[in-house]
């Protein structure tokens, strides 16, 4: 297959704008944050814990965040962004219907039905797997069933994303468009995926936080008296300005 090549370079913005000129898509155009864990710096999180369990970077292509929780029933670390002030949590996005969201991360669980699993954006909680607002992928113990929860004030729209396997990389993610997707007749639409592929479709949206700011969140808890990990390979959030 031929490849085309823009010499000239690519942009999504008017010539007589202060970036028309540039020659990359204009960074400013959305709010993004994404982490390939290369490094880890526990200030940057706050950590919410049972047991003494460990987090650092693996020894591992790509950049890895390996979670390994302590081995008793129960045992839990879960992380919310700190933004670098291991004083509280920073809850720095918000979804809003008229502009779209995007979220993507790749990850892995060493035991796929013995451990809960969050991952997504959530209020400021210690209780995650609980929690009353959010967008967020959540697994519970005892199921391999990963799902999709668009929630608010403990109302939530779901979609049954993918089942699991034990530690067995997936990618899973979320794309709210509102002006649709070429599917919808221009109508809003947020659209679930798992390994890059859809799996299922929103189109009602009272349940989306729209009165919350939401932190980046994650993490796991034993569902048996033995340790578990999450081995976490990047994570990605982005939403137009």
């Amino acid at each position: 297959m031929a490849t085309t090549n823009f010499i000239d370079g690519l942009t999504n913005v008017a010539d007589s704008t202060t970036l028309g000129t540039l020659t990359a898509p204009d960074p400013t155009k959305n709010h993004t944050w994404f982490d390939d864990f290369d490094d880890y710096t526990a200030a940057q999180w706050v950590i919410t814990e049972t047991g003494s369990g460990t987090r650092a970077v693996g020894n591992l292509d790509g950049g890895v965040l390996v979670i390994t929780n302590a081995g008793a029933d129960n045992d839990a670390n879960f992380l919310q962004w700190s933004g670098n002030t291991a004083a509280g949590v920073v809850e720095t996005f918000k979804w809003e219907s008229s502009k779209a969201m995007w979220f993507k991360a790749r990850l892995k669980v060493s035991d796929a039905t013995d451990s809960d699993l969050v991952i997504g954006l959530q209020i400021t909680d210690t209780t995650p797997l609980d929690v009353s607002d959010g967008l967020f992928f959540i697994k519970p113990d005892d199921s391999a069933v990963l799902t999709f929860r668009a929630e608010k004030n403990n109302t939530a729209s779901t979609v049954t994303t993918a089942t699991l396997a034990d530690d067995t990389y997936f990618t899973v993610g979320f794309a709210y468009l509102p002006q649709g997707d070429g599917t919808s007749a221009g109508l809003p639409i947020c659209n679930v995926y798992y390994n890059d592929a859809r799996v299922g479709s929103l189109t009602t949206f009272t349940n989306f936080p729209d009165d919350e700011e939401l932190a980046i969140s994650f993490g796991i808890q034993n569902g048996e008296g033995a340790a578990k990990v999450l081995s976490l390979d990047y994570l990605y959030v982005g939403k137009e300005r």
